[in-house]
């Protein structure tokens, strides 16, 4: 009958090498003199070949408990190049781990214990040659020996840890790892990646975008601070793929290697126009108000626009949204010769009937004089326009005050180029990117939003491309991917989006991206610092509650916060964990009762306590590039991504040119 053992016993020398050494010297002498033993040679042979396959099973026995222990304080380095990168159809490689059992949670709490802490620090040895190394660098004939053992190599017995910090331990309490994927069914319920900045999460989102790339997919990555280390490897993986042709790069940093993009100007509803811009209004207290009149106003003058067929943009909104009397008499030059051709004469008359009058814009004037004597007030766009060109101007400058800088912002220097595209310019070669174009062609597109030099126009900019992208999102829900042959079909391809920095550019309209874009084909991938971060952006926790809701797997780095850390911890189980206890006791008697006058017991005894899975400090103690992962609804596992290892890659002159200036701009802001 077998017996299940309470305590693993890893934490102890691997005494089982003792037994192995015993079987060799054995061997030895039974080989070289059997006669010793009072044995033939042949049963002298077979006894031999026993001892080794003893000798072989117990020196596994003791390599277990070695390696575990070695793996405690150090974790081979993992890296893979970009043609070993695994890419499948149906799954998504995230990286080497395991899943997190009660039996690592177990291990990890033993390694907590005063007589054990040894195991996961540093011997004092290595502590001093590294202090000593330090001091010697500088100093004569000894900073020879510091660069031999400062060297990384497995014969190096002092050889440095890696720049990553944390503690290694945390992965090494599993003797196994394997590759971690996740179905791309499940990938559908979005992504979320948190982490404080460093330790990763940028190099992990390289690697599910070149996944995304090889694989086919329509990738859209949106990077506010601007990493040119991530633009070259989705250059370099597009080029690998044979897609080289279908990357495109938005950057407001760099107008003149950038193709440009009317965030306004693609809609499905009208509206839209009005929320793209507004919705970077304040909407708490008195601002509310102002922000509601600076939504009628610019949704008055994107009617107008788009009834005479032109596309809205920030220019023209900001030109007209002081000079609406202007647009209100574009509007009616536009619209009257439908409701008469000869309405021109009836106006030259009613302006030179009052041209003793002095007021401003007798033309105007003549041609609202035409629309009241003709009862011709039906038209709501005129109305609209009407009643705004009708309020007092400093009253109307006060209530559209807040419009003035944001617009100001969006159209000033050479970005608002980009901003607000000259569809008529073709003397212009850069492309405008059109979402509907980049998701029909299936196109990679890169979008840096140079926040640390503007993260006004930054996040302006991003949330209406979060508003463009969700009504995109609705037209395919409804309508897919139509051709000039209305009825076939074009199946939905896959839509990967991300979002570096996510809470930079968050808005209220991320949460119908979240959990309505998903019929479409979206699959959102959203990295953040923290989850405060995040309802700071939104202002309101409940909303942050939806956004959170919505995003199914939940990929942890190290992390500081506590409210962050907790939000992921309080989905975890608790589980028990074993401590021993040592009891001893003693009594003696005078009398001798059955000839005993002393008696003693010695014996362990076992207790539990409840512990979740992990609890903060872990996830605080990672080190750089390992993480925890919800995945599959809520099953933990721990996982530690590759570092790249890639060839250089022979780069387009306008991309190097780019990649340069980002390293320059980079500089400059540290």
């Amino acid at each position: 009958m077998s017996m299940q053992i309470p305590l693993e016993g890893l934490l102890r020398p691997p005494v089982e090498w003792i037994t192995t050494l015993a079987t060799i010297v054995a061997s030895l002498l039974l080989v070289s003199h059997p006669s010793l033993f009072l044995l033939s040679n042949n049963l002298a042979y077979g006894l031999v070949s026993a001892l080794i396959l003893f000798g072989i099973y117990r020196f596994k026995q003791g390599y277990r408990v070695w390696k575990y222990q070695r793996n405690l304080k150090r974790m081979s380095t993992y890296t893979i190049t970009s043609e070993e990168l695994p890419t499948a159809d149906n799954k998504l490689f995230l990286g080497k781990g395991f899943s997190w059992t009660a039996q690592h949670t177990q291990r990890l709490r033993d390694l907590d214990l005063d007589y054990n802490l040894h195991f996961k620090n540093p011997s004092i040895l290595k502590v001093w040659v590294k202090q000593k190394s330090d001091e010697w660098k500088n100093r004569f004939f000894l900073n020879k020996l510091t660069k031999i053992i400062s060297k990384d190599h497995w014969l190096n017995p002092f050889r440095p840890y890696p720049e990553i910090g944390g503690e290694p331990s945390i992965h090494g309490v599993s003797e196994k790892e394997s590759d971690i994927t996740i179905n791309l069914v499940e990938r559908a319920s979005h992504l979320l990646v948190l982490g404080l900045p460093g330790v990763g999460k940028t190099r992990f989102a390289e690697l599910i975008i070149s996944q995304d790339i090889r694989r086919g997919d329509v990738v859209i990555v949106l990077d506010p601070k601007g990493d040119a280390d991530l633009l070259r490897r989705m250059y370099t993986e597009a080029k690998l793929a044979g897609r080289e042709d279908d990357l495109l790069v938005f950057h407001l940093g760099f107008p003149e290697q950038s193709c440009r993009y009317n965030p306004i100007g693609n809609f499905t509803r009208i509206t839209e126009v009005a929320n793209r811009i507004s919705n970077q209004l304040p909407s708490s207290g008195d601002a509310a108000a102002f922000k509601e009149f600076g939504w009628q106003f610019i949704n008055s003058i994107a009617m107008a626009l788009v009834a005479m067929g032109e596309k809205p943009d920030y220019k023209k909104m900001k030109f007209y949204i002081t000079k609406m009397d202007i647009l209100l008499q574009r509007y009616l030059e536009f619209w009257l010769p439908e409701v008469d051709q000869n309405y021109k004469d009836w106006v030259n008359k009613y302006v030179k009937s009052k041209s003793t009058d002095r007021f401003e814009f007798p033309y105007l004037k003549g041609l609202i004089a035409y629309i009241e004597h003709h009862q011709l007030i039906q038209n709501p766009i005129f109305d609209d326009l009407y009643h705004a060109c009708r309020y007092d101007r400093e009253y109307f400058s006060k209530i559209t005050a807040a419009l003035g800088p944001l617009l100001k912002k969006l159209t000033t220097g050479k970005s608002a180029e980009l901003l607000s595209p000259d569809y008529t310019d073709l003397n212009d070669q850069r492309p405008i990117l059109d979402w509907m174009h980049v998701i029909r062609n299936k196109k990679i597109v890169y979008v840096g939003l140079d926040s640390l030099t503007d993260p006004v126009v930054a996040a302006a900019v991003g949330n209406a491309m979060f508003s463009d992208l969700v009504s995109v999102a609705g037209r395919l829900y409804k309508f897919g991917l139509e051709t000039t042959d209305t009825e076939e079909k074009i199946p939905l391809p896959r839509v990967c989006l991300h979002s570096d920095e996510f809470n930079d550019i968050i808005g209220d309209e991320f949460i119908p991206l979240l959990n309505k874009a998903r019929g479409a084909g979206f699959t959102v991938t959203a990295y953040t610092q923290t989850w405060s971060d995040v309802e700071a952006r939104l202002q309101n926790a409940a909303k942050a509650g939806q956004v959170a809701g919505n995003l199914g797997t939940v990929i942890m780095f190290r992390c500081k916060e506590a409210a962050t850390v907790e939000m992921f911890l309080s989905q975890l189980p608790t589980v028990p964990i074993l401590r021993v206890l040592p009891d001893s006791t003693s009594s003696d008697t005078s009398h001798g009762e059955e000839g005993v006058y002393y008696r003693s017991v010695n014996r362990d005894q076992f207790s539990h306590s409840e512990q979740r899975l992990i609890e903060q400090n872990d996830v605080l103690n990672l080190p750089k590039g390992q993480a925890f992962c919800l995945l599959e609804g809520g099953k933990l596992y721990k996982l530690r991504m590759p570092l790249p290892s890639n060839k250089e890659t022979v780069i387009s002159k306008d991309i190097q040119t780019l990649l340069e200036n980002m390293q320059k701009q980079s500089l400059k802001s540290e």
